[in-house]
């Protein structure tokens, strides 16, 4: 009898019909557009079509991360109910979310000294932290107990691979991943930045390829390098995306066409509003199951 809940973070960038289907629970981040403060709510509070536009047109965001009070009243809830815990965090190379779940943790296990809370860094982001948790719900559906579900985490989190790229170099300067002179020169010879998530959770920029339908290309090749099984991978892949969907299944295309036997059709989703209010508009993601992250 399964006795404990898988739990994680908004940022997984998965739809709430997903996570009602696998039934996994989430807490959620918090962000602010144009000083006033909202939940990170799966698009609830401001449908994703508005807060791109309104990011477009020059609103400022700023987001924050969950504090441990937070983690301890979300986290009691299922305890109360007589539920062991495993908590999947954002990367702790993005956020310091981690740390303030596992301050929580160490509270409450003085609190319900008879219940067991894990916590486990994802090192991903994204619908890569999605696809982890979709996976990690399959194996609890198997039967996998909680503790064995715990260490196959940490020995496969690696094995899911995210690729970015963006067309516009607009919000990298914003936030000072670029400076302006390069970003303004980069716009100019429409330079789209190729980034990965490194095997410490960190994204890194990897490539810089001229020209939309070069990047596209250059994607779905590189998934088709690093992917299990190359051309003959079954597994899953998403795809998530910034008000660019075009962008979307143009790579969803390609990738159907080098992977033929991927598992079911490619689930493209929206970037969420708190990882979105760090790249802007027109960006694409690109998750799948892989070659193990290195440096």
């Amino acid at each position: 009898m399964i006795n404990y809940i898988i739990s994680t973070c908004s940022v997984a960038d998965i739809t709430k019909e997903h996570f009602e289907k696998i039934d996994v629970k989430y807490i959620c981040f918090h962000y602010e557009l144009n000083n006033v403060s909202y939940k990170d709510d799966l698009g609830e509070s401001i449908p994703f079509e508005e807060f791109y536009r309104r990011m477009d047109e020059g609103e400022d965001t700023k987001t924050s991360q969950i504090n441990a009070e937070e983690y301890c009243d979300y986290f009691r809830q299922f305890l109360d109910e007589g539920y062991d815990i495993l908590h999947i965090t954002l990367s702790s190379g993005i956020s310091g979310t981690y740390n303030s779940a596992n301050i929580a943790k160490e509270m409450l296990q003085e609190e319900y000294p008879n219940r067991k809370i894990y916590v486990v860094d994802s090192l991903a982001a994204s619908a890569g932290l999605g696809l982890l948790v979709d996976e990690v719900a399959s194996k609890r559906d198997e039967g996998m107990c909680l503790e064995d579900l715990y260490q196959w985490i940490l020995d496969n989190r690696l094995r899911v691979n995210h690729w970015f790229f963006s067309t516009d170099l607009k919000f990298f300067i914003k936030g000072g991943r670029v400076s302006k002179t390069a970003g303004t020169i980069g716009n100019m010879l429409n330079i789209c930045p190729l980034l990965n998530v490194s095997n410490e959770g960190k994204l890194i920029p990897r490539f810089k390829i001229r020209g939309k339908k070069n990047v596209i290309k250059f994607t779905a090749n590189k998934m088709l390098e690093l992917v299990e099984n190359g051309a003959d991978y079954n597994g899953k892949c998403y795809i998530s995306q910034s008000a660019c969907v075009e962008d979307a299944k143009a790579l969803a295309s390609q990738i159907e066409e080098l992977i033929p036997n991927l598992k079911g059709k490619i689930e493209i989703t929206y970037i969420g509003n708190l990882i979105g209010s760090h790249t802007g508009p027109g960006t694409v993601a690109l998750f799948f199951w892989g070659k193990e992250r290195a440096d």
